[in-house]
């Protein structure tokens, strides 16, 4: 997925510039793109100006979800909305110490409920005639263990309560006698009793509901003022970024940099902004940014992004391609090698020059081995083991039964020839699915009726068909489905392709269309046939070096010589050209079929942030 960014514009004065720059550098997370320079304004009000709008920013984002729905036509006060934020403000503080108070209560409390009830005022009247009262803690065992022990050394001892395992008690003692209890730990006593902080508590808690009804009502009230407030802030900073383009005063000169940081790290950029003091503003992108791609996938998906790379980065109003591209051309590379033995060979490749090869390398192995496993467990299930055809070797016939080998019924067309064509109709399913849903998010759902159209007949025939095929409906019902999910697409691809063009128009355009798709979409069904056919070819490459060892082996010891040579030779240089066969052709399968069909675009740029390089 792509990770949310957010923009970042900072005016830094020439004389600063150089120390900010190097420190943005070992900030690390902020991706520079090519700034402007000018001229600062005479108002020196620019930073206060970015600074309150954060502030109003933050007050409506908290009390947003207190308002009640504002009409669409209200219009705000930016007087009340500077009145409103002051209210606010004061109102958060006074929240905030409740809430530090809260906490600090709450602190007390749980120290004070293991000693019950007791007035503190009673420690000093005990001080006041000469005793002293400790409190202690200690385990249980030991209590009974050195309770007696304790009261002959002329402590008294009151034992509060069990708790865990632990006993609480007090022990009064004459002051001058040393007040040490060996096996026990002398604590604090309290400074409230639990009933004194559970009032407390309560009164906070009544202050803090009596403020959070002061932001309901300004929320209710005045939400609208400070959007405003916002508003008119934004167009004063505006106007002071015009006047950097057109000053002149050399001596004022200062620099812009406009970047992009991840929406993770805003708050760290914030604060580091913040300590340099510099005037900054930080928003949302808009779709005409060129917003650099970071992208964000999990552990499995993450290898696969270099092949992302290698096409283009896709552009921030897409979809992240990562997530589709890992599985398929996992399944894609393991199909066209469909060989349980060179699986392994993999892995073991990847294994051993994962330790010899250097960290930037580790990812780079870790997909190696992979795509090993994922060979491993094809080959098995399509039954070759170093070109050896494992229906032919005495198995168990359950393993068997798991292969698919083999004609489809009394055809002359293999299982996995058939397989490939339905793995290939599902991935370009998934491909115009992702084409639909990108048109709809980004120009709604009017402009996108072809798109779903075109989805909805070509699924919609597959799914009919199929039902019809394994007898679960009639032929007639199918036959009326069929002419009900064409009825609806045709409406879709030549009536309503584009709503404000004339409908003798449409019905051109979507004949053209038509031309097209029925074209394009047979040679990218076909396409995936390559896969099929370089793993045939493949094993048979493999099975022809068995032979050819078989028969140099003969009866004598010195025929095993040029026999594993040949077997070492030959399956070494067929694993080479299957795998270069297996990682081009799935590449081509996801760049050209499915890319295409799922108008991926990949004009993004890569997120580079400033950064020192080590």
């Amino acid at each position: 997925m792509i990770t949310k960014m957010k923009k970042l514009t900072t005016m830094i004065f020439h004389g600063e510039y150089e120390q900010f720059l190097a420190d943005l550098q070992r900030l690390g997370v902020v991706h520079v793109q090519p700034a402007q320079e000018g001229i600062v304004a005479s108002d020196s009000s620019l930073q206060d100006e970015l600074n309150h709008i954060k502030e109003v920013q933050e007050a409506i984002e908290m009390l947003k979800p207190m308002a009640s729905p504002t009409p669409t036509e209200a219009t705000g006060s930016v007087t009340a909305g500077e009145e409103a934020l002051s209210n606010y403000s004061a109102l958060i503080a006074q929240r905030k110490e409740l809430n530090a108070e809260h906490q600090r209560i709450e602190n007390i409390l749980l120290e004070a409920k293991p000693w019950g009830e007791f007035e503190i005022e009673a420690i000093s009247k005990l001080s006041d005639i000469g005793l002293e009262m400790a409190f202690y803690i200690t385990t249980s065992r030991i209590f009974k263990k050195k309770q007696e022990e304790w009261s002959v050394d002329e402590h008294y001892i009151f034992p509060i309560q069990q708790i865990k395992g632990d006993t609480y008690f007090v022990a009064i003692s004459h002051k001058n006698k040393t007040n040490v209890l060996d096996g026990a730990t002398c604590v604090p006593h309290p400074v409230m009793t639990a009933s004194e902080c559970a009032t407390q508590i309560e009164g906070i808690e009544k202050q803090t509901a009596d403020i959070d009804a002061q932001l309901q009502a300004i929320a209710t009230t005045h939400l609208v003022d400070l959007h405003a407030l916002e508003a008119q802030l934004r167009s004063s900073v505006q106007l002071s970024k015009a006047r950097l383009d057109t000053g002149h005063a050399a001596e004022d000169t200062v620099m812009i940099i406009e970047g992009w940081t991840p929406i993770q790290k805003e708050k760290e950029v914030v604060d580091f902004l913040h300590q340099s003091g510099v005037c900054y503003e930080m928003r949302d992108p808009v779709r005409t940014d060129n917003v650099p791609i970071l992208l964000r996938n999990n552990a499995f998906t993450r290898m696969y992004e270099v092949l992302t790379e290698m096409y283009g980065m896709p552009d921030y109003n897409e979809f992240d391609p990562t997530p589709i591209l890992a599985p398929f051309f996992t399944l894609f590379f393991s199909y066209c090698i469909a060989d349980a033995g060179y699986g392994l060979v993999l892995i073991l490749l990847g294994f051993l020059l994962k330790k010899k090869l250097g960290a930037d390398m580790r990812g780079m192995m870790n997909l190696v081995i992979t795509l090993g496993i994922a060979t491993t467990v094809l080959g098995a299930i399509f039954g070759t083991f170093f070109g050896v055809n494992l229906v032919n070797v005495d198995l168990p016939e359950w393993m068997k039964g798991l292969m698919i080998t083999g004609k489809v019924g009394d055809t002359v067309y293999d299982k996995t020839m058939l397989l490939s064509l339905i793995i290939g109709v599902i991935h370009i399913i998934i491909a115009m699915t992702v084409k639909a849903v990108k048109s709809t998010v980004l120009f709604g759902f009017k402009q996108s009726i072809t798109a779903w159209s075109w989805l909805l007949l070509i699924v919609g025939f597959i799914c009919v068909g199929g039902l019809n095929m394994l007898k679960v409906i009639s032929t007639d019902v199918s036959t009326i489905a069929f002419y009900i999910v064409g009825g609806v697409a045709a409406v879709g691809i030549f009536l309503l392709n584009d709503l404000k063009r004339n409908p003798l128009v449409n019905i051109g355009a979507g004949l053209w269309d038509t031309y097209g798709m029925a074209s394009g979409l047979l040679g990218d069904v076909l396409s995936y046939v390559r896969i099929y056919a370089l793993g045939l070819a493949g094993g048979m490459l493999g099975g022809v070096f068995n032979q050819l060892a078989l028969m140099t082996k003969g009866d004598s010891l010195l025929g095993w010589i040029p026999c594993i040579l040949i077997l070492v030779f030959g399956h070494t240089l067929n694993i080479a050209m299957s795998c270069l066969g297996a990682f081009v052709h799935p590449l081509r399968l996801n760049f050209v079929e499915y890319f295409k069909n799922s108008n991926y675009e990949g004009t993004g740029t890569a997120y580079s942030p400033l950064h020192i390089v080590k």
